[in-house]
């Protein structure tokens, strides 16, 4: 839904989700594969490695490598706490139908 609500359509979506959990990360950039290495590490062992955060921080800097850590971090929790109390997850996009700010028309 996040890529979704990004700017991505549908077809771009599925591309990008199918080359994500495929794990062949050589089409997305260097600072998105250390992105991805994090987040992996994260859902692995719950826990922010310092080499992948540096790693991070070489590529994008610290603020954004700081972003991509909270954004992580919350994404992992919010999908603990759905399983934890066995929320059902949305059967579509709640997003679907608003128009980008771009295409909105102006307001009269």
């Amino acid at each position: 839904m996040l890529l979704a609500v990004a700017g991505l359509d549908r077809q771009a979506v599925n591309e990008r989700t199918r080359d994500l959990a495929g794990g062949d990360w050589s089409r997305f950039s260097p600072a998105e594969q250390a992105a991805f290495a994090l987040a992996r590490k994260v859902a692995r062992s719950g826990t922010v490695p310092a080499r992948q955060f540096q790693d991070l921080v070489a590529r994008v800097g610290q603020d954004r490598a700081l972003d991509v850590v909270w954004w992580v971090c919350q994404c992992h929790y919010m999908t603990r706490v759905a399983e934890a109390f066995r929320l059902p997850l949305e059967e579509g996009n709640v997003f679907d139908g608003f128009a980008a700010d771009a295409e909105r028309p102006e307001a009269p």
